[in-house]
């Protein structure tokens, strides 16, 4: 028999899974309005991640990262991330800004300005998505950027969760635009109480 919380994990990874094609062509779509070509997007991923493999994933937990984090209300509540390598993160913001790729070389108000629209609109669009297909209506928090060390970006979200959970669903996509790609990796952490519903409802 499956433990609770591998029981609920599974099922909204199910959930997310399904949703996660249609929710990340809608981020795409929001995207392309904010940068004012079109960007198209690969089919995404999805997998459950044991919370304390992400520090790796990205390089170490010293390695410098970007962090975009966006609070999640509704009838799904929880945390929606983005934490990219800084590298990474300075391809994005030339993707966004059509800029020739290593043109930005530091996140300053600006750059932060550019990803935190990026995670405002991408989360916005991601649970529109969501809400179509489901009727689920989920809206997001004002984004707030953090550029900090991968070990010190978790430990932030850590202490926001209300309950740690052994694993972290994952939404890998790669973004193009004219023959350029950008990788992107969505994290999501439902609350517990969204754990329950779905649970209830499936």
């Amino acid at each position: 028999m499956n433990h609770p919380d591998t029981q609920f994990q599974e099922e909204m990874r199910t959930l997310l899974a399904s949703l996660a094609s249609p929710g990340v062509v809608n981020a795409a779509r929001g995207m392309s309005e904010m940068v004012g070509q079109a960007l198209s997007v690969s089919e995404p991923h999805v997998r459950l991640v044991p919370f304390h493999d992400i520090p790796e994933l990205l390089g170490g937990p010293e390695s410098e990262a970007v962090g975009i984090y966006l609070r999640i209300e509704g009838h799904i509540s929880g945390q929606m991330m983005m934490i990219v390598p800084h590298n990474k993160a300075l391809e994005l913001v030339d993707l966004m800004m059509g800029l020739p790729i290593g043109s930005t070389q530091s996140i300053n108000s600006m750059e932060r300005s550019a990803l935190a629209e990026l995670g405002n609109i991408t989360g916005t669009f991601f649970l529109n998505a969501i809400s179509d297909n489901t009727g689920f209506s989920s809206r997001p928090s004002p984004p707030a950027v953090m550029v900090d060390m991968v070990g010190a970006i978790l430990d932030i979200i850590l202490a926001t969760m209300d309950e740690l959970f052994d694993s972290v669903l994952m939404i890998q996509a790669t973004f193009l635009r004219d023959g350029r790609e950008a990788e992107a990796d969505f994290w999501i952490i439902p609350d517990r109480k969204t754990l329950n519903s779905v649970s209830n409802e499936a």
